[in-house]
């Protein structure tokens, strides 16, 4: 029969304390190494999560705002733009992978190319398209560290409700955008603007 310890001896509360499991430290090539199979990952406090796969719809609005945002950013030279693959490194050690990202040219001065490995720090836009799975917790995490990473402006899409939260700090929301706004690019992507109606859109054919 087991028996509950009640009051563990003092030793061992701080043997506990002084010798905590030790987090992995994945290096960049470790990282990349993995066999994604379909999925892609983030590392967060030294633990491989599986972000796992969007559905259909998840997919279908990410598509039209890369497209809107890819237009945008290429005819005004703006800077860089990246899929959901991408991960971005954070000071803490954490990689992060956004839905959809934009890099500021400024950010980017120097480089002949972009490297194979990855981008140190957060982008200046980074977009969270929430799914099911997705817990308050996790996009607050996800906030808090964008914006300390050099983050300048994010979007936490949500489709099933269709609408957009826009943060330019992990506090709380600059503002709520439904139906009847217009998504802006601020001065992080000058010139962008896609009603929020196109952006979550019926199919049309």
């Amino acid at each position: 029969m087991s028996t509950l310890i009640q009051n563990p001896p003092e030793n061992l509360a701080e043997s506990q304390i002084e010798n905590p499991p030790e987090q992995k430290i994945w290096t960049d090539a470790e990282f990349m190494a993995l066999n994604r199979d379909g999925h892609r990952y983030e590392i967060v406090n030294g633990e491989l999560i599986d972000m796992g796969n969007s559905g259909a719809k998840h997919g279908y609005v990410a598509i039209i705002l890369s497209a809107a945002l890819f237009n945008c950013v290429s005819t005004q030279k703006l800077g860089a733009m990246f899929d959901s693959s991408t991960a971005f490194k954070m000071k803490s050690g954490n990689k992060r992978s956004p839905d959809i990202s934009f890099m500021a040219k400024e950010r980017l001065q120097g480089l002949d190319d972009l490297p194979e490995g990855f981008l140190e720090g957060a982008p200046d836009l980074a977009v969270e398209i929430l799914s099911p799975s997705n817990t308050v917790e996790e996009i607050h995490n996800k906030l808090v560290e964008y914006f300390e990473n050099g983050a300048r402006l994010v979007w936490v899409l949500h489709p099933k409700e269709k609408y957009v939260l826009v943060y330019r700090s992990a506090q709380s929301p600059d503002r709520l955008l439904k139906s009847t706004d217009s998504l802006d690019g601020e001065d992080i992507v000058p010139g962008f603007t896609l009603p929020i109606a196109d952006l979550f859109q019926k199919l049309a054919f």
